[in-house]
């Protein structure tokens, strides 16, 4: 994680760590916050608690979002005290629809120069992002919104599972990761799991991200904690609590960094103090099973030479 983000995370970049609830990489996160990145502009449908802390360790100038807040407990209190106070800085809003979203990271996925919508056509965000235009359609006659692509200078996904080159496999709840992998200048994937290609050409289906997208893939597991990854740990919603006490203050906030970002060197010393502070956490956070049913894809997944069975 250390050797990824150093070499394609630089200090203005545009960062994109996706994840709908889900597959949000903390990890990575936390390794920018002590790379100590700074004057980001930080994209995401639902900014939360990582970029939470990221804005309050000073790494942000931007954000470019679609809604945000501690999922179910309340607002992020450090995002809230930079946008009111300037704590630690200053910083800029960018604010679309969900669908806003996705628009702009289809748009820079497919190289468009923009993208139409009708989400915006009855709110006031207009009135507030200018980046948010009407034209008129040149079929009907009507007056449609539209959003300018996104092309983040990285995008990090987490994922269930890759093999060594790159091509990633998720399921359960995704959001725009193959839309803001596509979009993206570099991809930086985060998986629980680095398996044999193999594995990966046996169920083609689930492949979201070509190798051919990846520019690095990082095996860290556990590495959404406290977000979940389906299959493999579930949402800790006690860190949601505890850091909405701890985060409204702003010494509060910064003191947890120091303990649990700057006072460790890396992912594997974090998910250490974290098991050494709760020795059964991974057993509260274990997810059950919920099998697949299998399916045939055929010949080819068996690695069967049609030719050869025709001879026969």
């Amino acid at each position: 994680m250390h050797d990824a983000i150093q070499r394609l995370v630089h200090d203005g970049d545009t960062v994109a760590i996706e994840g709908f609830t889900a597959f949000i990489c903390t990890a990575a996160a936390h390794e920018i916050i002590r790379q100590r990145r700074r004057d980001l502009v930080l994209c995401r449908m639902t900014p939360d608690l990582i970029y939470d802390q990221m804005v309050a360790a000073g790494c942000a100038r931007k954000l470019i979002f679609s809604y945000l807040g501690n999922p179910g407990i309340g607002p992020l209190h450090c995002i809230r005290r930079a946008i009111e106070k300037g704590v630690p800085c200053a910083v800029e809003l960018e604010e679309y629809s969900h669908f806003g979203m996705v628009c702009r990271y289809t748009a820079g996925a497919a190289g468009l120069p923009f993208f139409p919508l009708r989400s915006h056509l009855g709110d006031d965000l207009p009135r507030v992002n200018p980046r948010i235009q009407f034209v008129d359609s040149p079929y009907t006659p009507e007056r449609i919104a539209v959003v300018p692509p996104l092309n983040p200078d990285v995008a990090i996904i987490h994922a269930q599972r890759a093999d060594s080159q790159g091509n990633t496999q998720m399921w359960g709840l995704l959001g725009v990761q193959k839309e803001t992998a596509f979009s993206a200048r570099h991809v930086i994937v985060v998986v629980e799991e680095i398996v044999d290609q193999s594995l990966i050409r046996r169920d083609p289906n689930r492949t979201v991200m070509p190798h051919l997208a990846v520019d690095a893939v990082v095996h860290q597991p556990r590495g959404a904690h406290p977000f979940y990854v389906q299959g493999y740990y579930d949402r800790d919603n006690q860190f949601y609590l505890t850091w909405d006490r701890i985060s409204r203050d702003h010494s509060a906030a910064l003191d947890w960094l120091d303990e649990w970002v700057f006072g460790v060197t890396c992912w594997e010393e974090y998910l250490d103090k974290l098991t050494r502070q709760e020795p059964s956490i991974w057993s509260r956070l274990a997810p059950g099973d919920a099998l697949s049913c299998p399916v045939n894809y055929g010949l080819y997944a068996n690695q069967v030479d049609p030719s050869s069975q025709a001879a026969d």
